[in-house]
């Protein structure tokens, strides 16, 4: 029997009606409570109920919401708090408006809908709008938001971060275009955390999310949809869908799809057994469950190792692609060939006017996280398009892309997105490899030799160089000692004027990234420490915002080359060198005493 705190408790559907009205819970002693429970003025026919609370400590929001250990979310008005001092952050315009609300089917996500659906209506909501069983894709929460005119929307998700009562779970918003919020509201609800004092709590049950359809409570509705439509119909208006359906239909063409026991695998048996016909069994792991199977629903090289397998078997499918928990992380493999997101957003780049519908007309411009590596730089000089380098966060290639001037955008993470919606898309990666593949192929007649991921990679090495480029992750470091180590790193750089030699490489330049806005002006600062040297090569040390709990340290490291005799080379192999170079320049195993990374990818 799974654990309930209180705060589910009050929230289940099967206690009594007078727990259903209290909706949230209220921990016992007079420290917490000191004003007791008041009624108020009613909202849209709607009783509501001013609950008093006290702040919980630490809850800022970070680059892809807060993200905290389940346990924390579940301690009475944990999560209340939160959406609370966001509704607070958003004011008085949020009246009559509508709220889409989903997540990636973590432990604790049913719940979480009931308590943030009897927040809403309590502020002022008219409606919200939720996947079936609190179901949605973080891609297809923007999709909606954009295709329904919603106000924003709630996405309830620890995106790649393990699922589970001892793991972690998260909230985000995303606002009016399906972009993530922007700091100046973000600012706002974590200054809101830190004085909070009431929630106010419409007084009604709980919803079934079990069916679509619409319940109303006096003028407030609540529409359950299925968490795929939305989605599919903006699919279908940036790719060619029966070329695609002609092309995976081809007797000797295969392809897996692993969706980690997360939330993609509705979508993909939708799209990729339903609607393009692949063989059934193509989506493996794809039934969501609240603790992921037990894994960790990261797409890469050490998480999605079964996939790995699969792909380096002598029987390996054509084309095999993962995603994340919520959907918006993808990693693309072909037989016995990775390609990294650095490259994949790069070659998707390159493609995309002769290859995907959507693009014919050309590209408005391209961009990339600073980390991300440099493939992408290259193809936009090609084609004449402007090119940004922006920090990590996908809220930066949003300002871009509601201005006119980013199409295709990517960052190292495993994630590659576009225009058509406002986050970082898994399923469209995927599709947009299908369509490269499926265009390169035509002609070629049954039987014949077909085009692979292996060449079109070897085929954009060839003209463009090869951007070598690996990431190394330090998971759950001390935080306190990683903090030394960056603060050793910053010294190095003030001590490294161009010119300075580290091993074989001369020091172009060194520096802590920033970035000032060219749409609002907004200046982003601290971005993450870079070296580089006069070859383009670059290494890069920062500090993620996307674990739970203690610092993970990540080391990026690049080396290009247009030499053809080493266009085919192992990653690791080829970047030996500067890879030494960085551990030692950091003494990061001094530091933190790892002799190795949690990840390599």
């Amino acid at each position: 029997m799974q654990l309930r705190s209180g705060l589910q408790q009050a929230t289940s559907s099967r206690i009594s009606s007078a727990g259903a009205r209290a909706a949230i819970a209220r921990p016992a002693g007079p420290k917490r409570f000191s004003k007791g429970v008041v009624m108020a003025a009613a909202v849209a026919g709607v009783a509501v109920k001013e609950v008093a609370t006290t702040p919980y400590d630490g809850q800022k929001t970070g680059t892809s919401g807060l993200r905290k250990k389940t346990r924390d979310f579940m301690k009475p008005n944990y999560l209340a708090n939160w959406v609370q001092s966001l509704f607070n952050a958003l004011g008085s315009e949020v009246a009559g408006e509508t709220l889409g609300l989903g997540g990636d089917g973590r432990y604790f996500g049913v719940e979480a809908a009931q308590i943030i659906i009897k927040l809403a209506a309590g502020n002022g909501f008219a409606k919200v709008v939720v996947g079936r069983d609190a179901l949605m894709a973080t891609p297809a929460m923007s999709a909606v938001i954009r295709r329904r005119k919603l106000y924003g929307g709630l996405i309830m998700s620890a995106s790649h971060n393990p699922g589970g009562p001892d793991n972690d779970f998260g909230i985000k918003f995303n606002y009016k275009a399906g972009e993530p919020a922007p700091e100046k509201i973000t600012d706002k609800i974590y200054a809101e955390t830190q004085t909070i004092s009431g929630l106010r709590v419409a007084d009604i049950p709980d919803v079934d999310l079990s069916k679509v359809g619409t319940t109303r409570f006096g003028s407030f509705e609540v529409e359950v949809v299925d968490p795929v439509a939305d989605y599919l119909a903006t699919l279908k208006e940036v790719f060619d869908f029966p070329a695609l359906r002609a092309f995976v239909s081809r007797p000797d063409f295969t392809m897996t799809f692993d969706s980690m026991h997360a939330i993609t695998g509705p979508y993909a048996k939708a799209i990729f057994e339903g609607e393009l016909g692949a063989a059934a069994g193509t989506v493996v792991n794809g039934v969501p469950l609240p603790d992921f199977g037990g894994g960790h629903p990261d797409p890469n090289l050490t998480y999605a190792h079964d996939l790995v397998e699969t792909m380096w078997a002598a029987d390996a499918p054509a084309l095999g692609a993962a995603s994340d928990g919520d959907g918006d992380r993808n990693m693309v493999l072909g037989a016995r060939h990775f390609v990294s997101p650095s490259d994949s957003v790069a070659m998707i780049a390159a493609n995309a006017a002769d290859c995907i519908p959507y693009f014919k007309g050309g590209l408005k411009g391209v961009a990339r996280s600073m980390p991300t590596g440099a493939a992408l730089d290259r193809v936009a000089a090609k084609l004449k398009v402007p090119f940004f380098e922006t920090p990590t966060g996908w809220k930066f290639f949003g300002n871009l892309m509601d201005a006119g001037k980013c199409s295709i955008c990517g960052e190292e993470s495993f994630g590659t997105g576009a225009d058509h919606i406002r986050e970082k898309d898994g399923i469209f990666a995927v599709l947009c490899w299908l369509s490269i593949l499926a265009h390169k192929n035509k002609g070629v007649p049954a039987g014949g030799k077909l085009v692979t991921v292996a060449d079109v990679a070897s085929e954009f090495w060839s003209e463009y160089g090869r951007n070598f480029f690996s990431r190394y992750d330090y998971e759950e470091c001390d935080s306190a000692a990683a903090g030394r180590m960056v603060d050793h790193v910053r010294s190095v750089i003030a001590a490294s004027p161009p010119g300075t030699k580290f091993g074989a490489f001369t020091l172009a330049a060194a520096d802590d990234f920033a970035y000032t806005d060219p749409i609002d002006g907004s200046v982003a600062k601290g971005q993450g420490l870079r070296f580089v040297f006069d070859d383009g090569s670059r290494i890069i040390f920062r500090l993620s915002g996307t674990g739970s709990s203690g610092a993970t340290i990540r080391l990026y490291i690049e080396q290009y080359t247009d030499d053809k005799a080493r266009l085919q080379e192992d990653a690791q192999v080829a970047l030996k060198d500067i890879i030494n170079v960085a551990l030692e320049l950091s003494k990061l195993k001094e530091f933190t005493g790892r002799e190795k990374p949690t990840v390599i990818t």
